[in-house]
């Protein structure tokens, strides 16, 4: 009697069959050769950042304690006008550890271009759904749009970037529908998602899934790529050509989608950059990352180099 065949595997998420194959694609920490030093020098920066520009710190977007966000307002000359960058850090939806705190030297860059800089906090699963963390990005665009002149910035020129899971909550910004909350519908003018995420279904079979505790409706809620419509705002897609290739492809896929609605989308890769180092170029005012995106937020809010 012949062998029985072997089953076909079951397929966890595409043509992942198990947890192991998702981690080694998404677990971006193990590109990290030591977490303090990186941590230790993102700090660094952020204090440099600090003695170098004004701000204002823990400016209160909503009721919860992490709803707390830091303006860069833009230089004298552009008062009154500027573009309103606004940076979303990562974290994977659920470290403690990474604050708005390490990420004042975003402001750097973008003080060069002419613009105002927000670098927001938000809560962290399991102590917040991941519902409730794109509820409080969208509660602080609304708080930023209703003052940003107090900072410099033209409400009408607010602009989205992120990085990682801020990539994730950025696009899930720039698809909201704004005039459900009496905003303009076109609030957000452009965004740059840096290593973003835009379908999640890789999470509910990964090691992040007891913090995240996503169900097949959030998956979809909360999925960027099952909300791309006609008339979202131009994106520039960037994120780390050292990355694994799951990055690439949701950068792709999410490109891809946009472009078959008539979305206005590019992408760059960025040489010699891992996932954790793909945004070290908006601390510098000439990397190619910050000239890319500088020029990007000018094209989407109408805004000229003079």
């Amino acid at each position: 009697m012949p062998d029985t065949l072997a089953a076909a595997p079951a397929f966890l998420y595409r043509d992942f069959a198990t947890q192991e194959a998702i981690d080694a694609q998404y677990d971006t920490s193990r590109q990290v050769v030591d977490p303090m030093a990186l941590l230790a020098g993102r700090r660094a920066w952020s204090d440099e950042a600090r003695a170098a520009l004004p701000f204002h710190a823990d400016l209160a977007y909503g009721p919860s304690a992490l709803e707390r966000l830091d303006v860069f307002p833009a230089p004298a000359k552009a008062a009154g006008g500027a573009p309103l960058v606004v940076f979303i850090h990562g974290g994977y939806w659920s470290s403690p550890w990474l604050v708005k705190e390490l990420y004042a030297w975003v402001a750097r860059g973008m003080h060069a271009h002419g613009f105002a800089t927000a670098v927001l906090d938000y809560g962290v699963c399991p102590d917040h759904t991941l519902d409730a963390l794109v509820a409080q990005s969208r509660r602080a665009l609304g708080w930023l749009h209703g003052h940003a002149a107090d900072f410099g910035a033209d409400p009408d020129k607010l602009y989205v970037t992120g990085h990682s899971a801020g990539g994730h909550l950025s696009a899930m910004l720039a698809l909201t529908d704004w005039s459900a909350d009496g905003l303009p519908a076109d609030l957000v003018k452009g965004i740059c998602p840096i290593s973003g995420l835009f379908d999640l279904g890789p999470f509910p079979h990964s090691w992040l899934q007891p913090k995240l505790q996503l169900t097949d409706a959030q998956v979809r809620r909360n999925g960027p790529i099952h909300h791309l419509r006609d008339g979202a705002p131009s994106m520039l897609i960037t994120w780390g050509a050292g990355e694994t290739p799951e990055f690439y492809r949701q950068a792709e896929a999410f490109h891809d989608a946009a472009r078959a609605l008539g979305v206005d989308s590019r992408l760059m890769p960025l040489d010699g950059c891992l996932h954790n180092s793909a945004i070290d170029g908006l601390r510098d005012p000439q990397s190619a990352l910050c000239l890319a995106l500088a020029a990007h937020v000018r094209q989407c809010t109408g805004t000229s180099t003079d």
